[in-house]
């Protein structure tokens, strides 16, 4: 069931308008280039009746949306309403109806999945490889210091030489992040980054995240718990049934859901 009451569109801030700069195929899909000329507004990703479908099950109707530079983005929603989808169709990873276009030159973006899968190797090993992947044109050196600043930034210098999946549930979140982080994104796709994690280990990634954010990452994240998506986000988009149905700024978004009670969020749900 969708939130009662009309959809409700984010305003986005000024800028120049979107201008295209060439194309190529994914899936059959078209993935294009787009740029502004405001960077503090530009927009990083942008969709365009953009849908993803398996099959005969559409698990995203074709929507618009934006990505904006320094917005940090709460996707929430009941299992099933397509914040796994979308993020990976933000990511560019699967294929689609409609267009995808993103900025010019295209932004450096990593993506955290909610479990994410770390090699049999130690967390230093893991960092290096990452970065060896991510821009095999970065000298032996700087991968080397990127890998120690990374895992100093998360607090598991001193479980560098331990293997990665001995570390906790908590740590490998946190080294996971530094291998993201590590790679210097401009875009953080984030699925659910603190399920199942304790409040101390979910306290310590939030704080992580406010890091990257006043660094000047763009973030994009999933989440089922209410209180983080107001505590991180700049803008929280609800999502029922693989449609947009609420996309506002934070403190807008609350107000018009307080009035929806008749939808997903029964009294006691709002933070």
């Amino acid at each position: 069931m969708a939130l009662n009451g009309p959809r409700l569109r984010a305003v986005p801030a000024a800028g120049g308008a979107a201008q295209e700069a060439g194309a190529k195929a994914l899936g059959g899909a078209a993935t294009e280039a787009a740029a502004t000329s405001d960077g503090s507004s530009a927009v990083l990703v942008e969709l365009r009746g953009a849908g993803v479908s398996w099959g005969a099950v559409r698990a995203l109707a074709p929507l618009d949306f934006d990505v904006r530079r320094g917005e940090v983005i709460a996707l929430v929603g009941p299992n099933g309403s397509g914040k796994t989808t979308l993020l990976r169709l933000l990511h560019g990873v699967i294929a689609h109806a409609g267009t995808r276009r993103v900025a010019t030159p295209a932004p450096r973006q990593a993506m955290l999945f909610q479990r994410p899968f770390l090699l049999r190797l130690s967390a230093w090993n893991n960092l290096r490889i990452a970065l060896w992947l991510a821009d095999r044109g970065v000298p032996p050196h700087e991968r080397h210091a990127r890998a120690g600043e990374a895992l100093a930034r998360v607090g598991l210098q001193a479980l560098a030489a331990r293997p990665a999946r001995l570390l906790s549930g908590g740590e490998q979140q946190r080294l996971a992040l530094a291998r993201a982080w590590a790679t210097r994104p401009e875009l953080l796709l984030l699925d659910e980054p603190t399920a199942s994690l304790d409040p101390d280990a979910k306290a310590a990634v939030e704080t992580l995240l406010c890091g990257f954010a006043a660094d000047g990452t763009t973030l994009v994240f999933s989440t089922h718990d209410l209180g983080q998506a107001r505590r991180l986000a700049t803008r929280i988009v609800h999502l029922d049934a693989g449609s947009i149905d609420l996309d506002a700024p934070t403190a807008d978004f609350f107000e018009t859901a307080a009035r929806r009670r008749g939808g997903h969020f029964p009294d006691g749900a709002l933070p």
